[in-house]
């Protein structure tokens, strides 16, 4: 009995696993419509040398990014905010 139930487990799951492959083009562009592979392109090929660099040279960045350990449990998050257009997406 456990042999038979076990082959089922496993031949549900390769099967499982057939079906979660075949479909997940469509569940992702269910999810959302935008291609974001070529949206990231499109971004970084428009991008300017130095746009943003004014960022890291003032004194609130310097000292932020100097407040770190810098090992691996450092959990430091810079979050830059502004109204949509100014500019957020393209600073290096």
């Amino acid at each position: 009995m456990s042999q038979y139930a076990s082959h089922n487990i496993n031949s549900f799951n390769v099967s499982n696993n057939f079906i979660a492959v075949d479909d997940r083009s469509n569940i992702l562009a269910w999810l959302s419509p935008l291609d974001s592979k070529s949206r990231h392109q499109d971004i970084q090929d428009r991008r300017v040398e130095n746009i943003g660099k004014w960022l890291l040279q003032t004194d609130e960045f310097r000292s932020w990014s100097a407040s770190g350990g810098g090992d691996e449990s450092d959990n430091r998050v810079l979050f830059c905010y502004g109204n949509p257009g100014v500019g957020k997406t393209y600073i290096r």
